[in-house]
């Protein structure tokens, strides 16, 4: 009786528990660092999906093997842009590849708060340097894709804008992270609603954005309006804040315009 007594002792039983947890604590760090380069793999290659969907060379990205995303990816250039000078920075392939630029704009050094009146994206801070992506054919400029992010009704959303050569018209356009409202806000991601946007205008004649998002229905005819998002009126007024403020001079305005005059 008391030799069952001391195995169903207190002391025992926290042994066991600790003895338990430090194991199952040693299982899963192990599986996190070995998953980690996997992990790691997977978000560059989701990425790159997108990337590829709003650049027009695939629409079936998703579809793809990740060898078959991994090679189509190849027709794609990434390069580095100072973004107040809109001026591409003298990079190394490997710099480029490594350069995060969602990090970038954590790390004081690395880039700038933005006044309040200036942030119509509502980002706080802003990189000093962009990774943008072109894509060339026979030597010449066919679509460049800039990356751009905002805040909507819940989260930042991080995504894509895909221009033709005229620096002007919309090829694709979309988002690869968010965290909207299901069936609401989180409509962004609709490849329907994401197909409203080849062919529409960043720019009016005077150089202005006009761009945007509108509540009850875009005329189809427009050059620069899109239907707005139903019932997620914020989500469709931070993607319409988002266009303005990186397509405008705060944003990649300064680079588009040297890109046009072969200055960049």
């Amino acid at each position: 009786m008391s030799k069952k007594a001391g195995n169903d002792s207190i002391q025992k039983t926290l042994l066991v528990t600790v003895v338990l947890s430090l194991v199952c604590s040693v299982l899963v760090s192990a599986a996190a660092v070995i998953l980690k380069p996997k992990q790691e793999e997977n978000i560059v290659l989701d990425v790159q999906r997108n990337i590829l969907n709003i650049s027009g060379l695939t629409r079936n990205a998703k579809a793809l093997s990740n060898i078959e995303v991994a090679d189509m990816y190849k027709q794609i250039k990434p390069r580095l842009v100072n973004v107040e000078t809109g001026k591409f920075v003298d990079a190394s392939a490997e710099d480029i590849m490594a350069y995060n630029q969602r990090a970038a704009s954590k790390q004081p050094k690395e880039s700038k708060t933005l006044p309040a009146v200036e942030d119509i994206a509502s980002i706080k801070r802003q990189a000093n340097i962009a990774k943008v992506y072109v894509v060339e054919k026979n030597g010449k400029l066919e679509t460049i894709i800039l990356p751009v992010h905002g805040y909507g009704l819940w989260s930042t959303m991080y995504g894509f804008m895909a221009l033709q050569s005229d620096l002007n018209t919309v090829k694709g356009f979309g988002f690869y992270s968010q965290a909207e409202t299901p069936g609401l806000g989180g409509e962004v991601d609709n490849p329907l609603w994401k197909a409203k946007w080849p062919g529409k205008k960043i720019y009016d004649a005077k150089g202005v954005v006009e761009a945007s998002l509108v509540k009850g229905g875009a005329d189809p005819k427009s050059l620069y309006k899109v239907d707005a998002l139903s019932g997620a009126t914020l989500t469709s007024n931070g993607v319409s804040n988002l266009i303005k403020f990186w397509m405008g001079d705060n944003g990649f305005k300064p680079f588009l315009n040297n890109l046009k005059a072969g200055d960049a």
